[in-house]
């Protein structure tokens, strides 16, 4: 418990901010991380270069923590979409993927197939925006090489069977985007071949620092496309162009921002630290309230309503002539959301306060009041 608490202690944005699932306010450890990285950088003391160097290191133990996965099998990407594009790029035959996820996936998808004219998206209807096992078994065909998924959709907070896909593919690959998932919800990551991740969201890292994992069996099929010259190892590349390296640190570009690895790694420690599944737990609870209040103020919760099913986000759809309502409402309580396609993505975190809750319960208080109709 004090683990927990000591990660419940880093929460510092204001209250009514209920929009996780875009961006995630900096947790004090990474603030602080962050400006004892940028004073190293700023001050360029003897050694300085030495110990920023050592950031990627620390990114790549903290994400093997929590992934399962080996530290060799991790590198450092600037965002969760450039690691897909990554994985993507190095695939060749049948990648099946859902038009309904996330843009960066199908996309992705989309510009390697036309680029490389090696990758065939194959389109997968899914259920009610949802992937599932079932899907995706009826979809598969003998030239789907891997599955590409979020592991949380982003629209509805639905958590993806990981397993059970792993069950229904068998020895394809499995590439998953985990940014709306780790900090949220614990996965059995083992599931995925390929995972990319940003800190952005649930660890409260910020932008500009992400991770790629890549299991042995699929760095033997997938090719660096996408590789420069941090994807050499220890080749220094003077006077000759070397091979990329095998694996996840081939799929390197450039130099990672040591700055940025610092942070995501501060955001990775204290999650392993507080415990993925305590803090997952402890969304659960504020995810519930936030059902519950819905409930109440007779707002329709079109995402799942079970634990298992899913991660930090309640969308509620209100009929269409009352979105302005609940809009204004929202806005004029300082609660902060996401609203597009007429729906309402609340997105609470292991954090989230009981002044949070409360000023949630006004702004549906007053919207109830603002729509009940007049007798």
């Amino acid at each position: 418990m004090d683990a927990l608490n000591d990660y419940l202690a880093g929460f510092g944005e204001d209250p009514g901010y209920l929009d996780f699932a875009a961006f995630g306010p900096l947790s004090a450890a990474v603030v602080a991380e962050s400006a004892a990285q940028e004073d190293l950088v700023r001050r360029a003391r003897h050694g300085a270069r030495e110990r920023l160097e050592r950031n990627a290191g620390r990114l790549q133990d903290a994400a093997a923590v929590l992934t399962g996965f080996r530290s060799d099998q991790i590198v450092f990407q600037p965002s969760t979409a450039q690691g897909i594009t990554q994985a993507v790029y190095g695939l060749a035959g049948g990648l099946l993927v859902s038009p309904a996820d996330y843009p960066a996936l199908p996309i992705a998808a989309a510009r390697a197939a036309e680029a490389m004219q090696v990758v065939t998206p194959v389109w997968l209807e899914a259920d009610g925006g949802r992937v599932t096992p079932s899907g995706v078994r009826d979809a598969l065909t003998s030239t789907t090489m891997a599955v590409l998924v979020s592991a949380v959709d982003g629209r509805t907070g639905a958590v993806v069977d990981l397993d059970g896909i792993r069950q229904v593919i068998g020895d394809r690959l499995l590439i998953v985007d985990a940014v709306q998932a780790l900090g949220a919800v614990d996965l059995p990551w083992g599931a995925a071949d390929v995972i990319a991740c940003g800190g952005q969201k649930w660890l409260r890292a910020g932008w500009g620092a992400a991770f790629l994992a890549v299991s042995d069996r699929a760095a033997n099929r997938l090719t660096p496309v996408l590789s420069g010259h941090a994807g050499i190892g220890d080749d220094d590349g003077w006077d000759h162009v070397p091979p990329p390296v095998d694996g996840a640190p081939g799929m390197q570009i450039s130099q990672p921002d040591q700055v940025a690895a610092a942070r995501l790694a501060a955001g990775l420690e204290e999650l392993a630290h507080a415990g993925p599944a305590a803090v997952a737990a402890r969304i659960a609870d504020r995810v519930a309230r936030v059902i519950a209040l819905a409930d109440e103020f007779g707002l329709p919760v079109t995402s799942p309503r079970a634990e298992a099913e899913r991660a930090g986000v309640v969308v509620v759809e209100p009929l269409p002539d009352r979105l302005t309502a609940l809009t204004a409402a929202l806005f004029n309580h300082g609660v902060s959301v996401t609203i597009r396609d007429g729906r309402v993505r609340l997105s609470p975190h292991a954090g989230t306060t009981e002044e949070t809750i409360a000023m949630l319960r006004s702004a549906l208080s007053a919207y109830a009041t603002a729509v009940r109709p007049v007798r």
